[in-house]
């Protein structure tokens, strides 16, 4: 198994090259110092503020110096925005409000939708089905800033207005966190997390259904139900685990679109997240920042990749990694 996943990086280190490179060249399409200098600026200013952002040195020079970065995990740069600080202080404290909405967002979305899902399979063509299909039809129709909107209207300002309870908050505030890490959370991320859960919902049950609808006819299913075993353990246990690698696929798919949908939900509930910090420092053309985020947003895409592949191998001893 390592000898595979050793290849597979190997096989995936050009394909990063790349993304590197066309993304630190589409970021200098358009001249960045202009956006730091006033309109008057004369030519020795503009020297000295790309000689600040190292833009003065050839595009290669500045790939290799990206690239080593990223290796030596050295992001020690100064942030074009943030001059006091560098980009490894900008990134570092926007990667834990990120993770406080992405994993629990992950995991809670994707169990939900898989019990559902057997439900709905369970009583295929009945009324419950039916039901269930329905709302997954609605909930995959609406758009996400939809959702966001009805989310801070009813989960806090209704709430707070029918109950008094000021349970949960629409925007971040750091100066008012109480020190207990579960309060906080409850607070300040279960809200959009519940968002996230209900967006994914509609996508993931059906899809979850379908595989688990097409799996219902499989031999091995029949001979359980033929060995007297019960119904929740035939949808559970056999059903459930030979329908782990379409599973797993859906699982891997949706991580880019909760980085995605995170996005939206750090810039509605001010929460400074990786997203809100990419967009933040996207629109001030702070590059160093920028390309640094991405970098490892590709990183991760490539890695989850990789790791699918073994999963693969781990839930179903008829995989071969080769």
């Amino acid at each position: 198994m390592w000898s595979y996943v050793v290849r597979r990086v190997l096989y995936n280190i050009p394909i990063y090259l790349v993304i590197v490179m066309v993304v630190m060249a589409m970021l200098r399409i358009n001249d960045p110092v202009s956006a730091y200098l006033s309109k008057n600026a004369t030519e020795a200013e503009r020297a000295l503020k790309e000689a600040e952002f190292g833009l003065d040195q050839p595009f290669l020079v500045q790939y290799f110096q990206m690239l080593k970065s990223i290796v030596t995990l050295d992001f020690s740069a100064k942030s074009w925005y943030q001059e006091t600080n560098t980009v490894g202080q900008v990134i570092g404290p926007s990667i834990l409000p990120s993770l406080k909405i992405t994993i629990p967002a992950l995991l809670f979305s994707t169990l939900i939708a898989i019990v559902v899902a057997l439900i709905a399979a369970a009583n295929r063509g009945r009324a419950i089905d039916r039901g269930l299909m329905f709302i997954a039809v609605v909930g995959m129709s609406v758009s996400f800033l939809v959702f966001i909107i009805l989310g801070q209207y009813f989960g806090a300002f209704w709430l707070t207005e029918k109950t008094g309870v000021d349970l949960f908050a629409v925007r971040y505030d750091a100066d008012r966190l109480s020190g207990n890490f579960a309060a906080d959370w409850v607070k300040y991320f279960l809200l959009p997390v519940m968002i996230s859960v209900v967006v994914s919902m509609g996508y993931d049950t059906r899809f979850y259904r379908t595989v688990i609808v097409e799996q219902t006819n499989a031999d091995y299913i029949r001979t359980a139900k033929a060995k007297g075993c019960s119904q929740a353990r035939v949808m559970f246990i056999h059903l459930l685990r030979n329908a782990m690698i379409p599973i797993i696929t859906r699982v891997m798919i949706t991580m880019p679109f909760l980085i995605v949908g995170s996005l939206l939900l750090e810039v509605y509930f001010s929460i400074p997240g990786m997203g809100a910090t990419l967009l933040t420092h996207m629109q001030n053309k702070d590059f160093a920042v920028t390309q640094t985020i991405v970098a490892i947003l590709a990183a991760i895409f490539i890695l989850s990749n990789i790791l699918t592949d073994v999963l693969y191998a781990i839930v179903d001893p008829r995989v071969r990694l080769s």
